[in-house]
């Protein structure tokens, strides 16, 4: 059975992950007690019209190394025409309510970003410890992504694109900037077919928590 987090309590040890990768439930969405859910691999997915929060925490990890990206000839193409203008961290906010909103999503029964996980997240920004990347077509944000930044990982949580492979632009452009700035580690959460022909791999928990604790 999941334990229920009541205020101020820490998670439980990884051994108590259940085999749907769930490792708790109840607490809340302060600053501090997401830092310490990233810190341990551990992330809120849960419907945000239903209660309590619900936390996951796989323990087979879906992540991309930022040098091992892979940039399709076609992608390369859309990099190089100037076609998207990619900036970072510039408008938070308008990003992650495109998440929410895109394609409808807001409308779907199990949508999880309602307005505590917009807030939740902002707050962290405001707290330099969650990013965005912005992809402009002239001045129409067109696509995105954005994710929680600790110790040289970006923990991604949500992408939209409004345009052709504006999302992709976002996630090469972010992977690149890592790459150069000493980066270590996305962590994608899942595994999609989208995420898996664009460089992302399995690694084991051990393996993803030895490299988020450097």
């Amino acid at each position: 059975m999941l334990k229920y987090l009541v205020e101020g309590e820490p998670f439980p040890p990884v051994e108590a992950v259940d085999d749907q990768g769930l490792i708790a439930y109840g607490g809340d969405l302060s600053v501090e007690r997401l830092v310490e859910a990233y810190g341990r691999g551990i992330f809120p997915f849960f419907a945000f019209r239903y209660e309590p929060i619900v936390w996951a925490c796989p323990l087979d990890r879906f992540v991309i190394f930022p040098d091992e990206i892979h940039v399709s000839h076609s992608m390369r193409t859309l990099l190089n025409s100037g076609r998207y203008r990619v900036t970072f961290n510039e408008n938070f906010r308008a990003v992650i309510v495109n998440c929410a909103v895109a394609q409808d999503r807001y409308d779907d029964d199990y949508a999880w970003l309602g307005e505590d996980m917009v807030s939740a997240y902002c707050a962290l920004n405001e707290h330099g410890l969650a990013e965005s990347v912005e992809v402009w077509d002239g001045e129409d944000l067109v696509g995105g992504l954005y994710g929680v930044t600790l110790r040289g990982c970006f923990f991604g949580e949500s992408m939209f694109s409004l345009a052709p492979s504006a999302s992709k632009v976002a996630l090469i452009s972010l992977a690149r900037r890592m790459a150069e700035s000493g980066g270590k580690m996305i962590d994608c959460q899942y595994e999609t077919p989208h995420l898996l022909t664009m460089g992302g791999r399995h690694i084991s928990y051990d393996e993803y928590m030895e490299i988020v604790s450097k």
